[in-house]
């Protein structure tokens, strides 16, 4: 089956794969694998979407850019093991120590986006990802408070939407697709609620409507961040 780049992290020095076979079993709303918007439509023709292993070597893999990483965990695990440079994603706390890479775990998935979270801890967290919008802050404050004494990263992934929001938010492209997306001035005022937490992140750039990996890079830090606390904890 040929590989599908996502548009998204192409020229990142990230590339993404699906191991599973089928769609994710969460069906969390706003989810732009499942909402028909991917990029791997249909993706029963497209799935699963693994890029070729020896050009692979020197490249970070991000496992599940869509469906779940604990869904069918062993299967994940098995065809992801001649990756050398990966980390996992997942909405679920669940096995995080039986991944043998760093793990990216979203906190507050699907219906919990903007009233509770996942507190969890696991040495090879590499981020805690928070889906964050302009009226679920006192859930990030919340996070951010549980998360930062473990000194565990927090990224902000701001949420777009199908349908219309708040006046803060409006219509643009995003990638390959037209959303309802938070506006620059409300984005600024969120990341200077939080400005002063080295611990704080947020994913792609908002400049120029670009959310393109590529101008972020966050990932590639965090996970060779992780990498290091890993290799120290096991000397």
């Amino acid at each position: 089956m040929t590989y599908i780049e996502n548009p998204k992290t192409k020229t990142s020095g990230i590339y993404c794969c699906i191991p599973q076979s089928t769609g994710c079993p969460h069906h969390c709303a706003d989810c732009f694998f499942m909402s028909g918007r991917s990029y791997l439509e249909p993706i029963e023709e497209h799935l699963p979407n693994m890029p070729d292993i020896p050009a692979m070597q020197h490249r970070v893999i991000r496992v599940n850019d869509g469906n779940d990483s604990n869904n069918e965990l062993e299967l994940v695990i098995a065809a992801t093991q001649q990756y050398p440079l990966k980390f996992y994603n997942t909405s679920q706390p669940f096995n995080l120590d039986k991944f043998n890479a760093p793990v990216v775990l979203t906190v507050n998935p699907g219906d919990m986006t903007d009233d509770r979270f996942y507190c969890v801890s696991a040495n090879n967290l590499m981020f805690v990802r928070a889906r964050t919008n302009t009226w679920n802050l006192k859930l990030i404050d919340r996070i951010v408070g549980f998360y930062t004494p473990l000194e565990i990263p927090i990224v902000l992934t701001f949420m777009a939407y199908h349908t219309p929001q708040t006046d803060d938010y409006v219509l643009r492209k995003r990638t390959i697709n037209e959303y309802y997306a938070i506006k620059t001035k409300s984005w600024r005022k969120i990341l200077n609620r939080y400005k002063n937490n080295i611990y704080v992140d947020h994913c792609g750039k908002i400049e120029g409507d670009n959310t393109h990996c590529r101008f972020c890079g966050n990932c590639l830090k965090h996970y060779f961040a992780c990498m290091e606390k890993l290799d120290v904890t096991t000397r």
